[in-house]
């Protein structure tokens, strides 16, 4: 059976024709003969394309249709009259009427129609649905948590995304300030623009630039085009600055300006390029002492620290380390394509003694370790890091550190299937480092 469809009409003989007409078309049709009962229906049922007389004996057909969409916005409408006017023609197409027919004079019409209308409002359906997966995968349900501290910074985070407001997110490295972000971002008016992250850290001065402002061709050796700065890809939406503490003063004079008026020069041009951006910026540094020494322009602190959002440490966040390992587990799990483990009480139990030091991503690249490493269904701690051991409080297999080093690499060499650069990044060591490693051992991959 084809998409659902509603017919809203008092003149039950026509609407039976027309419900006929359409069934032997293969569409699933309901009736209704007034708006009232019409609006519960397309409430509680999956209705694509409504058909609504305009004189109803309880509303007004055309203005029935912004009901509808507020409802529903996918549904699209076409509104049948026995008497077609302009005006009511020009104000249903307003409030957003997929057509508007006359009855009678457009039967040939009818089919066609709900056919366009059909692929629209199916179009439209699987957007909204792909909407809410992002916002699901992005927005704050992502944020996982029940401790006070956590639930206090989501709900301050909630309150300023309905906002244009500039945020800036405190807290340790580590502690999911770019998941923050895009929280707000997703949860914004902006959600469907752009979301451009930056790493202020990650780059020179003259590259980060470069990267956010963009330049004109020629403005230096090597600028053979225009170039597009991030603010510039980022504009209707949201840039995430992370780092921001790292930024240069001239950099931080540039960023001021935009904030100001949304303005700023690239490099080699001499004329105003304008966007409409909003900031979220980011940063691990106690900007107001790094202001008062002279560190950090003064102003810039002033103007980004209206709104700030303390994101807590995870020792603060005892209760929820478990929750946040077990959703790493069934990331990493079905990553790997391995059966959802069981997990000991006692790997838990140090999990919460741990103290953290690295936050989330710490906890996120243990479990991805544990996960590689797990050969039987249960997660002990045996193969936690020796750190959450404090000293041999579990009783490790006794093999000496180089023997235990050189199983470890091993593994972590098979699971990357060879890959050098992907097994250097999971053990945390430098591409050089794992060479000498491998040398040192005599590893050879099968």
């Amino acid at each position: 059976m084809k998409s659902n469809i509603l017919i809203i009409d008092d003149e039950i003989k026509l609407s039976e024709l027309l419900a006929r007409i359409l069934v032997l078309e293969g569409y699933s049709v309901l009736q209704t003969p007034n708006a009232k009962a019409g609006l519960r229906i397309v409430e509680r049922e999956d209705i694509r394309v409504v058909l609504s007389d305009v004189k109803l004996p309880d509303a007004n057909g055309v203005e029935l249709v912004s009901k509808i969409k507020q409802i529903k916005p996918y549904i699209e409408v076409i509104n049948l009259t026995a008497f077609g006017s302009i005006s009511d023609g020009v104000l249903a197409i307003k409030n957003g009427a997929f057509d508007y027919l006359t009855k009678g004079d457009d039967n040939d019409k009818i089919i066609p129609l709900v056919s366009k209308a059909i692929d629209k409002a199916n179009l439209q359906f699987q957007v909204s649905e792909l909407q809410k997966q992002i916002e699901v995968q992005h927005g704050f349900p992502i944020v996982l948590g029940q401790s006070p501290a956590i639930l206090e910074a989501v709900e301050l985070a909630k309150k300023v995304a309905e906002t244009d407001a500039t945020v800036l997110l405190l807290g340790e490295t580590g502690t999911g300030k770019e998941v923050f972000a895009e929280a707000i971002h997703y949860e914004s008016l902006r959600k469907d623009k752009p979301f451009v992250a930056v790493n202020c850290s990650a780059f020179s001065k003259e590259l980060l630039e470069s990267e956010l402002f963009g330049y004109k061709a020629g403005a230096f050796t090597g600028a053979v085009k225009d170039k597009k700065g991030l603010f510039e890809e980022a504009s209707g939406g949201t840039i995430f600055l992370d780092e921001l503490g790292e930024m240069s003063h001239d950099l931080q004079a540039k960023l001021l300006r935009v904030l100001e008026n949304g303005t700023f020069i690239k490099i080699g041009e001499t004329k105003t390029t304008k966007v409409n951006v909003r900031l979220i910026a980011a940063t691990n540094r106690d900007l107001q002492r790094e202001s008062e020494e002279g560190r950090f322009r003064l102003d810039l602190f002033y103007r980004l620290s209206g709104f700030s959002i303390v994101l807590p440490p995870l020792r603060e966040r005892i209760g929820d380390i478990e929750v946040l390992a077990r959703h790493f587990i069934e990331v990493y799990s079905a990553k790997i394509k391995k059966k959802l483990p069981d997990v000991d009480e006692l790997f838990f139990k140090l999990l919460n003694q741990h103290k953290w030091n690295g936050n989330i991503r710490e906890l996120k690249n243990v479990m991805e370790r544990v996960i590689i490493l797990m050969d039987e269904p249960v997660l002990t701690p045996k193969l936690l890091p020796f750190e959450f051991h404090n000293g041999g409080s579990y009783d490790l297999v006794a093999l000496d550190l180089d023997s235990v080093e050189k199983h470890h690499i091993r593994r972590i060499l098979k699971y990357a299937r060879g890959n050098k650069t992907e097994a250097a990044r999971i053990l945390g060591i430098g591409l050089a480092t794992l060479y000498r490693k491998i040398d040192e051992y005599h590893l050879v991959l099968n």
